[in-house]
């Protein structure tokens, strides 16, 4: 039976076996998924066990998404963009290949939720590896403009001069007053209850707020759009979905549907 795992440091909250497995019983698929705590210096040698065993392929996690990014042997265009991998596999020449699907799933969970990417104009919150990855494919699908704010702006600068002029990159304290239809939050400030330190006027024209983080209630970013009055709010399970479906897709060449295994999650962490 075919082989594939997820790679983290920690690992135990991890949702992708989860998902996994409902993705290979709803299309017939016969597989084991696992998760495998790799050391913080060890990831490579834990891979190259799995692999020895029979692994076919494997997702990667924090810390490990950029020293896989730099053990592959081939490169899609978007794990170059995002400078970072989450996705690997061995193809039939025997070739270590990586991917990054976590940009693509973002944009498909957007879709799902109704957002008109194109012709848009997007505020993007945070210049992490978050962000960075999801630029690349948000332009893809037709978005106008991305203006990346960080708290830091020399670090949005950073990121910002690797895309061409939809990019634009700011402070938090110097964002252009222009409509944003969709405003991100791409910051890890909800694992410590804070929100990205933005004024409200941002979200004057702003029809969802999302938040890449998720848990069984909303993030302070999200109950703070809410208070603002965005019509629409969302966190990242979708997203989390959704990259995972992309990556079975390339494993597997079948594409799992992503709605019932979003409801299975949502009932999982409000039980």
């Amino acid at each position: 039976m075919d082989r594939y795992a997820v790679f983290g440091n920690p690992i135990n909250h991890s949702k992708s076996p989860f998902i996994h497995r409902l993705f290979a019983a709803s299309l017939g698929e016969q597989l084991e998924y696992d998760a495998i705590l790799a050391p913080l210096d060890g990831f490579a040698d834990s891979w190259q066990q799995f692999v020895a065993a029979g692994g076919k392929g494997g997702n990667v996690t924090v810390p490990f998404k950029e020293q896989a990014y730099r053990m592959a042997e081939i490169l899609s265009a978007r794990a170059r963009q995002a400078g970072a991998v989450n996705t690997l596999y061995i193809n039939e020449a025997g070739k270590l290949c990586g991917d990054n699907t976590d940009g693509i799933g973002l944009v498909s969970d957007l879709v799902r939720l109704g957002a008109n990417l194109h012709a848009s104009t997007i505020l993007l919150l945070g210049a992490g590896g978050a962000s960075r990855g999801a630029i690349g494919p948000l332009l893809d699908a037709g978005v106008k403009q991305i203006v990346l704010s960080n708290r830091t702006q020399s670090k949005a600068q950073a990121i910002a001069q690797s895309f061409d002029q939809r990019v634009v990159a700011c402070g938090y304290t110097n964002i252009p007053s222009v409509p944003f239809q969709v405003v991100i939050n791409a910051t890890s400030s909800g694992l410590t209850g804070e929100r990205p330190d933005i004024a409200a006027e941002h979200l004057q024209h702003c029809q969802l707020a999302y938040d890449m983080l998720y848990g069984a209630k909303p993030t302070p970013f999200l109950q703070w759009a809410k208070l603002q009055g965005v019509a629409q709010q969302a966190d990242g399970l979708g997203m989390l979905v959704a990259q995972a479906a992309e990556a079975f897709y390339i494993w597997r060449g079948k594409r799992p549907d992503i709605y019932e295994v979003i409801k299975a999650l949502q009932e999982q962490l409000t039980a």
